[in-house]
């Protein structure tokens, strides 16, 4: 139907008899362009244009005004649209597409990726029991052939398999490799076709095929517009196609199992990338002297690369202790400058236990102290400084201890004044015989005299224990695991989808939902109440 606008005369339109909706939107009169838009996404206009004056009705050459038909329904989907495009992808997926269909059948079946991880968790359990990177004697001590654990296990196995570095064997890394693959399998043979049928409009023209769905009902004297307006009101997206309706929400909830794998990826690239690509090294340091970090580190797999922080020079400037009232220690403290090429110093900190000290993606840690020396005055000469030795003792428990020539070093009993130290506070001294002759505390200056030699304590010189790491993966893996906290959590939203379609006066309405099945009949029961009904009624022609 096409109206005329005239300039001259504005002609009096014909309104015909029509239903009147009992919702608060309307009043007392119907506008049909009220309900023709409900999709949030903007949808095409079928947009056509005839102007003609008072003349034109004669002739139509001349043209004044204008007249615009609007089309109140959604684009029909062409099958270049609905088709999924074959894209040339790089890299992993490229991969997972070039595999025969049967190939990806098996890869991406559930009860082997499951068996999969398992698997990887087992290595990981073994690879926990057993001390990693130690030297071979270790292993042969450990696990001997004439005595195996569990009557097989041997120090055979632990080097044939490479289970002495665990994380980077190719036996991990094969298994890693695999679980990777049914990953990206069954991301591309199951959720990404799942996503591409969420998100396509699917229109139903079969009323009897909407009461199959999971919750369908009826609603007598009901418009397919008002629904979709209260559905828009729920938060769903609707369209509309003449008499039927499509709505959804929770698209989010069919990408989040995507977003899971891809996580999981992540976190396995990233511990791949560190097993493969780091250093390790430890050190331990007396107080005053030097070393190179690149000295210190080794790689430990094929992708490990040095970088230019590995020419840094550290410098102990001082390392020091702090005690409970009991006297045991409590925390140990180093403080190290950071030396470039040249000599300059281009960092400073004082590091302790859970505060290590990071420069140029190289991490150094406080792990652990020793005694490195005892320094004294012999008869006011000196100082001194004499060697601390560890000594074994059961348990955790430290001991240090040196010993000061008295006499005739040349003779063949050589005797001396034992002194003995559990930490850098006290030092325990005993004379020839091994007798206790007393206790001094370091830099106190208080002398003590044993078999007629003097004495003095001046410095207790620790030793750090430091350990130097680096870790490319580290971000990687802390991004895979937020990632997947994330889709995790977006994975329990419910993907909802409601068809209705209209059949005369009554509208059809079904629906469904992948989760909160329980809750979803009494979700679309509440929005059904609010459709208002509508009461018919008729509006008188109005003369020309």
């Amino acid at each position: 139907m096409e109206t005329l606008l005239n300039p001259s005369k504005t002609p009096k339109l014909f309104v015909p008899k029509t239903h009147l909706f009992k919702s608060s939107l309307l009043h007392s009169t119907f506008n049909p362009l009220s309900y023709t838009l409900l999709n949030r996404k903007p949808l095409s206009l079928v947009i056509t244009c005839k102007v003609k004056t008072s003349q034109g009705r004669k002739n139509d050459e001349k043209d004044i005004s204008q007249k615009i038909l609007l089309s109140d329904s959604a684009p029909e989907l062409s099958n270049e649209e609905v088709k999924a495009k074959p894209k040339s992808g790089g890299g992993g997926w490229g991969l997972v597409r070039k595999l025969p269909k049967r190939v990806l059948a098996v890869l991406s079946n559930l009860p082997l990726a499951i068996a999969e991880m398992f698997t990887v968790a087992g290595l990981m359990a073994l690879g926990t029991a057993i001390d990693q990177g130690e030297a071979p004697e270790f292993y042969f001590q450990k696990y001997p052939e004439e005595n195996p654990v569990l009557g097989f296990f041997t120090w055979r196995w632990v080097l044939t398999l490479g289970l002495d570095h665990m994380f980077s064997s190719p036996i991990f890394l094969g298994t890693l490799v695999l679980l990777a693959t049914s990953l990206m399998a069954c991301t591309y043979t199951t959720q990404i076709p799942l996503v591409k049928v969420a998100r396509r409009w699917s229109f139903s023209q079969s009323a009897d095929a909407i009461r199959k769905q999971e919750f369908s009902e009826s609603l007598p004297r009901a418009s397919v517009k008002d629904l979709g307006v209260i559905l828009m009101g729920a938060g769903y997206e609707v369209f509309l196609k003449g008499p039927s309706l499509y709505a959804f929400k929770g698209l989010a909830g069919r990408l989040a199992p995507i977003g899971v794998h891809l996580a999981m990826l992540l976190i396995m690239a990233g511990g791949t990338l560190s097993a493969t690509g780091s250093f390790k090294g430890s050190v331990t340091v007396p107080q005053g002297l030097n070393f190179v970090m690149g000295d210190v580190l080794a790689p430990t797999g094929f992708l490990s690369t040095p970088t230019e922080a590995f020419n840094t020079e550290v410098h102990v400037n001082r390392f020091y202790m702090d005690y409970f009232d009991s006297g045991e220690v409590s925390q140990f403290h180093t403080d190290l400058s950071l030396l470039d090429l040249s000599g300059k110093e281009v960092m400073r900190k004082t590091l302790s236990v859970n505060d290590p000290l990071r420069y140029g993606g190289i991490t150094i840690y406080q792990t652990d102290w020793s005694f490195s020396a005892l320094q004294i005055l012999k008869d006011d000469e000196g100082p001194f400084n004499l060697a601390m030795a560890p000594l074994k003792l059961n348990g955790d428990k430290k001991l240090f201890g040196t010993f000061l020539p008295v006499g005739d070093t040349n003779s063949p009993n050589i005797k001396g004044i034992s002194m003995l130290a559990r930490d850098l506070q006290s030092i325990v001294l005993y004379d020839q015989q091994g007798k206790f002759a007393g206790v001094r505390r370091p830099n106190s200056k208080f002398p003590i005299e044993i078999d007629g030699t003097k004495i003095v304590i001046i410095d207790a010189i620790g030793s750090t224990g430091l350990d130097l790491k680096t870790d490319p993966g580290v971000p990687t893996v802390y991004a895979g695991f937020g990632a997947l906290m994330l889709t995790t959590c977006i994975s329990y939203l419910s993907h909802a989808q409601i068809w209705a379609l209209q059949d005369g006066t009554t509208v059809v309405v079904g629906g469904k939902t992948n989760r909160a099945k329980a809750e979803f009949p009494d979700e679309m029961n509440n929005l059904l109440d609010r459709v208002p009904e509508i009461v018919e009624s008729s509006i008188s022609k109005q003369p020309e």
